[in-house]
């Protein structure tokens, strides 16, 4: 019988990532191999795993680096646009993702430390807008928050959004100019030697799907 896997194995991923799929997972897996440890490292800004001496890392499909082996992990991400009743109750009209620009909107810092343009997409048409505001956080649960208190306009993940959006103290705007798009992805370099335990998680992992 083959001895059961006790690798330590380090993960580097965005921490919203590690929050909605890889923990579930991680609880899921360890426990049929209570041996393996995990280390898992968040960080907002693309990194060099190798470099980096992670084993992988965890992003959307569309960060993956191309010389990297990537698995589907989880279900379609969507970014949407949000406000509280309060706030939208006297707010300008919003018809169109051009009229964010006469709302107060939640501003987040990128890692490279440019504020982060919203993204739509509608009928094949993508395009981004720049918002304006006097609120500038680095963290997404930070533009959740404020949008909830009644600041003004956030752009936010529906997952992280959905309790606010199910008890009515957030509303989804623009809804049709905001579709899923692919999800994320746990990658690792294509020639790197695998041990017994990265075997494992990710024979789960595909197993998962």
């Amino acid at each position: 019988m083959n001895a059961a896997p006790t690798s330590l194995l380090r993960i580097n991923s965005d921490a919203n990532a590690a929050e909605q799929v890889l923990m579930p997972l991680l609880t899921s897996f360890l426990a049929s191999h209570p041996d393996m440890r995990f280390e898992i490292v968040s960080d907002s800004g693309l990194v060099d795993i190798a470099e980096g001496g992670f084993d992988c890392g965890i992003r959307l499909r569309e960060l993956v680096p191309d010389d990297m082996i990537a698995i589907p992990i989880g279900r379609e991400q969507q970014h949407i646009v949000v406000g509280s009743p309060s706030y939208l109750e006297n707010a300008p009209v919003l018809v169109q993702p051009s009229d964010v620009i006469h709302h107060r909107c939640v501003q987040l810092r990128m890692s490279s430390g440019a504020i982060y343009r919203w993204e739509f997409q509608r009928r094949g048409e993508a395009f981004s807008v720049d918002t304006v505001g006097n609120i500038v956080v680095d963290h997404s649960r930070l533009l959740l928050a404020a949008a909830v208190e009644g600041y003004g306009l956030a752009y936010v993940t529906k997952w992280m959004a959905m309790q606010s959006l199910t008890n009515g103290s957030l509303k989804q705007v623009l809804v049709d100019w905001t579709p899923p798009y692919p999800g994320l992805c746990l990658y690792y370099p294509r020639h790197r030697h695998i041990s017994a335990g990265m075997r494992a998680f990710l024979d789960f992992l595909r197993a998962a799907r």
